[in-house]
């Protein structure tokens, strides 16, 4: 029997070179492309954790603006007129700015004329020669409450607010060397009460025509004002 030729033992030669080939190809590495080992014994750095020293605090709220001081209650200007609680005297009062002036008048013989200040709360303390005085209180604008104490005797009144013509007037003047000096409640519903001093010799006032202030005394035409502080 023949013995294998130089050929055989060539092809037997490229078969396992073949193989071999095939094998490296299967079993070979994966190239460090592919993914990137983790060395050992190194960690990837924690993610950083928000102090709470960095954190902002709340900004603290503004304090609330302390209330300011209420404005003060200023007495309206204004005039009033109304009537003792016996019915037998008259009284006036006109304020203006702060400070007042009355009339008081029993239309016959008995008179008085006062001044003074009001206060913030509607209080007023007027004072008139003799020792005559008037202590009112201002009621939410509309009404003077209130008492007149004059001659020993003492009037309480209410003069509710009066709207023009209604009202506080005066008059004075030389006439015929004599000194007048007269004075005028105008009650609403146009009722009048006033004295006429002449010389200090106190009588009933004549009219006056309230529109106008207008009166004639001892045939003279003279006018009475309105009277305010």
């Amino acid at each position: 029997m023949k013995r294998p030729g130089p050929l055989l033992t060539l092809l037997a030669g490229l078969l396992l070179g073949a193989f071999m080939l095939s094998l490296n190809a299967t079993t070979g590495t994966k190239s460090a492309s592919s993914y990137r080992e983790a060395s050992p014994g190194v960690t990837a750095p924690p993610s950083p954790t928000p102090s709470s020293s960095t954190t902002p605090s709340a900004s603290p709220s503004p304090s609330s603006p302390s209330p300011s001081k209420s404005a003060k209650t200023v007495p309206p200007h204004a005039d009033y007129a109304g009537r003792t609680d016996d019915d037998s005297s008259a009284v006036a009062v006109s304020l203006r700015g702060g400070k007042a002036v009355a009339y008081f008048c029993d239309g016959h013989d008995k008179e008085s004329w006062l001044k003074g200040d009001v206060k913030d709360d509607g209080t007023m303390k007027l004072t008139g020669r003799h020792g005559a005085e008037l202590n009112g209180t201002l009621k939410d604008g509309r009404s003077i409450r209130g008492t007149v104490d004059l001659g020993g005797r003492r009037y309480a009144f209410t003069a509710d607010k009066a709207v023009k013509p209604s009202g506080l007037y005066r008059a004075t003047a030389t006439v015929r060397g004599a000194t007048l000096d007269g004075g005028w409640i105008v009650l609403p519903g146009g009722r009048q009460v006033g004295i006429l001093d002449r010389d200090g010799r106190p009588s009933a006032a004549p009219r006056i025509d309230p529109e106008t202030g207008a009166v004639t005394i001892d045939g003279e035409r003279l006018t009475a004002q309105p009277v305010t502080p």
